[in-house]
């Protein structure tokens, strides 16, 4: 990481502001009284969200856009080192950092609490921001996904408490330099960059060394391979298998009131009974991880029951967006607790895509919807993962009753020319027949065709769910 001072920088230009990450970082430094400006290939909410603020945004990213009055060029991940604008930068002799390395640079001034596993780390940090915010922490938060409280993906607190998720992809999260971190578990994912299980823990296992002997390491004590993690520094764990030290108990589902209930253990001993709108064992999961982090920040455990039970999820994680009436038209969503769904499809917004993730959600879907038929339109999202945990794949969707399957999404840059030819959805969907020749599934080639089976497929009382972190969303922004 380079030495760059951040109290010296006035102008900062991101390439590809429009990034989750990215756009969060922009925000945080706007509101630190940085100039903020940057630039992105195409408009989106997040783009139109950042104008609101006042930031600059070119639409192209092209060498004119970079000026010798800009401090510190960050870029996106996505962004090769031959970019264009990122040529420029260095021509001018800007400073270049990239968007792991700024929040890299931040951690170094707070306490920071850095969240990471394969899943639920977006809704994890909003989970346990939330909690610091009802427990009057006044935090600081960056996340990767967006909340309705925030009516964003950022909280800028004034406290020296930094919540911030930490992402696995390419090593990304070594670049931060925590106080506490929180593992919520580990899977393989990302094999454009790991190869096996094995790479990913030892790279967690790195991360995890940059704990110091009083820092505090939080594990999810029911996932093997978490708990493979060493360290010299305190560990606290949670779990609903395993003893653990926080644990979630005599869990029950309450559909009429849309709620998940358990009864919350402390070293074996009953504190609290803790409520929920979210749905699913993932979730629970997710509730205690943030328990456990704001337990040991010395959070009234009140205050962290308030803000569980007013949290009703982030943007595209379970985001339940609205509903078609029994005409057919469209309503958007502001309090799913005060909606009867009585005659009404439902639709769900979801940004999964690993095969785990997948078949969790379908579960918590059938576990809130018992009586309702579920409708899945997915988009796979890289055809290197869909090759390489193919077999985790077709195991999936089983409790869904009507697939569309879209094409393959492929990511910009990621992916060479033989890599996207190894696989298509056609194949895949093949694959899921043989495996349960009772799943109803469609192939679809791309959003249009999956906009035209949804039309002719849907029907009063489906729950839609529109799933993947490719373009599909697309599809929904259009309803």
């Amino acid at each position: 990481m380079q030495n760059i001072n951040l109290e010296k920088i006035n102008k900062i230009y991101f390439a590809g502001i429009g990034g989750i990450g990215t756009s969060a970082i922009a925000k945080f430094m706007l509101q630190n009284n940085k100039q903020v400006i940057g630039s992105e290939l195409v408009e989106s909410e997040i783009v139109d969200g950042l104008r609101k603020l006042g930031i600059k945004i070119f639409i192209g990213q092209k060498a004119e856009n970079i000026t010798k009055d800009i401090d510190l060029f960050v870029y996106s991940p996505a962004l090769p080192f031959d970019h264009i604008e990122r040529k420029t930068a260095r021509k001018l002799k800007i400073k270049e950092i990239s968007y792991s390395e700024i929040l890299g640079l931040l951690s170094k001034n707070y306490n920071t609490i850095a969240i990471c596993g394969t899943h639920g780390k977006s809704t994890t940090t909003a989970i346990t921001g939330l909690i610091f915010e009802y427990g009057k922490k006044d935090p600081n938060v960056i996340v990767g996904s967006k909340l309705k409280q925030w009516d964003g993906n950022m909280r800028l607190g004034k406290s020296n408490i930094l919540i911030a998720e930490a992402c696995e992809w390419k090593a990304h999260f070594l670049e931060i330099s925590p106080k506490t971190i929180l593992i919520n578990n580990i899977e393989l994912d990302h094999p454009d960059c790991y190869k096996s299980e094995k790479e990913m823990i030892d790279t967690f296992q790195k991360f995890v060394n940059k704990l110091k002997k009083d820092d505090l390491l939080i594990i999810n004590n029911d996932s093997k391979q978490s708990k493979k993690i060493k360290t010299k520094a305190k560990i606290f764990t949670f779990g609903i298998k395993n003893i653990s030290d926080l644990m979630a108990k005599n869990i029950k589902i309450d559909v009429k009131n849309q709620k998940q209930i358990f009864d919350l253990y402390f070293k074996n001993y009953p504190i609290s009974k803790i409520e929920t709108h979210l749905p699913g064992i993932i979730n629970i999961y997710n509730i205690l991880a943030s328990l456990s982090i704001s337990f040991n920040y010395n959070v009234d455990i009140n205050d962290a029951k308030k803000a569980i039970l007013n949290f009703d999820g982030i943007w595209r994680r379970f985001d339940r967006i609205g509903y078609f009436d029994i005409k057919n038209k469209f309503h958007l969503i502001k309090n799913i607790n005060k909606i009867d769904l009585k005659d009404k499809s439902l639709l769900i917004s979801d940004y999964g895509h690993h095969p785990t993730a997948i078949k969790e959600t379908l579960k918590a879907v059938k576990e809130f919807y018992p009586h309702k038929r579920i409708i899945l339109a997915f988009q796979p999202h890289e055809h290197t993962r869909t090759k390489v945990l193919l077999k985790e794949y077709i195991k999936s969707f089983d409790n869904a009753d009507l697939i569309i399957f879209e094409e393959i999404f492929t990511v910009p840059g990621r992916e060479s020319k033989q890599e996207i030819s190894m696989i298509n959805s056609k194949e895949v969907v093949e694959k899921i027949k043989r495996y349960n020749p009772k799943l109803k599934i469609k192939y679809a080639k791309d959003n249009e065709e999956v906009k035209s089976l949804i039309k002719s497929n849907l029907k009063k009382n489906d729950i839609l769910i529109i799933m993947g972190a490719g373009n599909i969303y697309n599809i929904i922004k259009e309803f």
